[in-house]
């Protein structure tokens, strides 16, 4: 790797945005098939850096060198037309639209340089998705797959572009550890290939396992470059952070008192009108975190949604601290204690076009001391937002400050900083940590402890396997809509992979 060509460069990119310095002249280059991990805090930098490179911004400094040649690239027309693809963390796919179309948008085949030729954009991803061992459906909608495959839709976009250079944006922060281990498949195919490929994240363990060399940022500035060969988790996170991060969860056994969220044989459809949460039965109790693993897609969205008045219920009944509310709306169940951390903060966490200060406030700007007489008090309601923000270590700006201009991982830790700040009694948190870096993974860990410590109840929904062992002192697995295990903490790894996979159902089918 270390004779192989340089195929990229950026030097001395500086990126100045309004009381935030988000790039400093950093400076970073790719080699001709590597995997080159963009590693750092939320906020240190990585998705400005690499927006400059596909054309989404422009420097205030610096230049880029492509095969040794300085280029400009002012919009992303340009950048793919140079050959870079970019994978963002939140797909830029059209749900109401297939596979195919998706791919082939803006570089469409035609008949009579007029009338979309679909039989030939259709044939032309069929054999682009066979040739790299992609499993997917090219008359498939994007709404009716999986996040998996919307990831892969994505990389054969880039690959239709003939991109050889990849970007991709966090790429396993909304995949299953199936889903992940596929993408590093796919990824090594890619490498093999010849492609150059860029890879953002915050993931230590994952970065070690697919990269060939590291750099890292902190707070707009490279700190350092080095080879994944030899680097170890507790190396790499004092290097993002600037200090020792505890990468495991320190707690003490859990002392469960009375039953605070008791469900009982709740059953509820999803959106295609399918029962997919068939009879749950579940408490968690004061004092304790309960944990529910299982590959994505089992029912554990729509239990959630549920239990916060985002989805009626078909059957069955839930309760909080012994109050029905299985009928109830949104406002009642927050109101009745319940706290919601969501698995999308971007659609149900945040109002984007809203400031910080107003989605902090979000729950209750209409009770005193935030309101009075109907008529906000808007100094209140900023002092309470800068002293949370304050708290929960939100970077890239202050309560007044639109939500859509932070970075992913901040955004998490606005919703998960104003659903703890509200002093919930029962706390549902699903995929608590998504997107988040090792720093703000630990501090948000610490936080859901001490939860459970001053004897609030905790429903931890997580794909994150080490998340779930680590954190909770009991572990539900949901497979086809159903509990299919119950588990302490000492639980191995395997023995929960096995549940999640049906394998519990099926042992009990053959006794």
């Amino acid at each position: 790797m270390s004779e192989s060509r340089v195929v990229l460069e950026l030097r001395g990119i500086t990126k100045q945005f309004p009381g935030v310095l988000a790039n400093d002249h950093i400076d970073f280059d790719l080699r001709h098939g590597e995997v080159h991990a963009l590693l750092g805090e939320n906020g240190a930098g990585k998705s400005t850096l690499m927006s400059i490179l596909y054309g989404l911004y422009s420097q205030d400094e610096g230049e880029i060198l492509i095969n040794g040649e300085r280029v400009e690239i002012d919009t992303p027309k340009e950048a793919i037309e140079r050959g870079i693809g970019m994978v963002h963390q939140h797909f830029m796919l059209i749900p109401v639209m297939t596979v195919a179309e998706n791919i082939v948008l803006a570089s469409e085949p035609s008949k009579a340089g007029i009338v979309l030729d679909y039989a030939s954009a259709r044939a032309r991803v069929s054999e682009l998705a066979q040739s790299f061992n992609f499993a997917i459906d090219p008359d498939a909608r994007i709404e009716n797959i999986s996040v998996g495959q919307q990831q892969r839709v994505e990389i054969l976009k880039a690959l239709y572009r003939k991109a050889d250079i990849l970007i991709l944006d966090e790429p396993t922060a909304v995949l299953t550890p199936q889903e992940a281990e596929e993408l590093f498949g796919i990824l090594r195919s890619l490498q093999r290939d010849g492609m150059s490929i860029i890879f953002i994240s915050h993931k230590l363990n994952e970065v070690l396992q697919i990269a060939d060399r590291i750099t890292v940022l902190r707070r707009g500035r490279k700190i350092e470059t080095l080879p994944a060969e030899g680097a170890t988790e507790e190396g790499l996170a004092r290097l993002m952070v600037g200090r020792e991060v505890l990468l495991r969860v320190d707690k003490t056994p859990a002392k469960p008192a009375e039953p605070l969220l008791q469900v009982d044989d709740l059953r509820v459809l999803d959106d295609r009108e399918i029962e997919t949460v068939r009879g749950v039965s579940l408490d968690v109790h004061a004092g304790e975190i309960v944990g529910i693993a299982g590959v994505d897609g089992n029912g554990q969205t729509e239990l959630v949604e549920a239990l916060t008045g985002l989805r009626p219920v078909l059957d069955g009944r839930f309760s909080v601290d012994g109050r029905d509310l299985t009928h109830a709306g949104t406002h009642h169940i927050l109101d009745a204690g319940v706290g919601h951390i969501p698995e999308d903060r971007q659609l149900r966490g945040l109002v984007l076009e809203f400031t910080l200060a107003e989605n902090v406030a979000l729950h209750d700007f209409d009770r005193r001391p935030y309101s009075r007489f109907g008529w906000l008090r808007l100094g209140r309601i900023v002092e309470r937002a800068r002293r949370i923000l304050h708290e929960f270590d939100v970077r890239g700006g202050g309560p007044d400050t639109l939500a859509k201009s932070l970075s992913g991982g901040n955004q998490q830790k606005v919703v998960v900083a104003r659903e703890v700040a509200n002093d919930p009694r029962v706390l549902i948190a699903a995929q608590p940590t998504r997107g988040l870096d090792v720093g703000a993974i630990e501090f948000v860990h610490r936080r859901l402890v001490e939860e459970r410590d001053s004897g609030r109840a905790v429903l931890l929904v997580s794909l994150e396997l080490d998340e779930i062992l680590s954190l909770s002192d009991r572990i539900l697995v949901m497979y086809e809509g159903e509990v299919v295990g119950e588990y302490g903490p000492d639980v191995t790894e395997e023995e929960l992979g096995v549940a999640m996979l049906g394998g519990t159902r099926e042992k009990e089918a053959a006794a």
